[in-house]
């Protein structure tokens, strides 16, 4: 069996292609991870959203039991 390069520093310039190559697995790998990261940070996003719409709703329900409990 023998090996393509002859060394690491042959492996890793391709022939002149290595630039093209890494940076094209570079690329990759970040579009993947974006891919992974992206719906846990839309959960996170729609988790806060939620929230917020929830004391916003409990305290203008809290407003409104106040208003009808105050004698006019």
């Amino acid at each position: 069996m023998q090996f393509q390069f002859s060394g690491l520093a042959d492996f890793l310039a391709m022939d002149g292609h290595g630039v093209y190559v890494w940076s094209c697995y570079g690329v990759t790998l970040l579009v993947l991870v974006g891919l992974a990261i992206q719906p846990a940070l839309h959960r996170r996003r729609l988790q806060r959203e939620l929230q917020r719409q929830r004391r916003i709703s409990e305290a203008r329900r809290q407003r409104s039991e106040n208003r009808v409990a105050e004698p006019v």
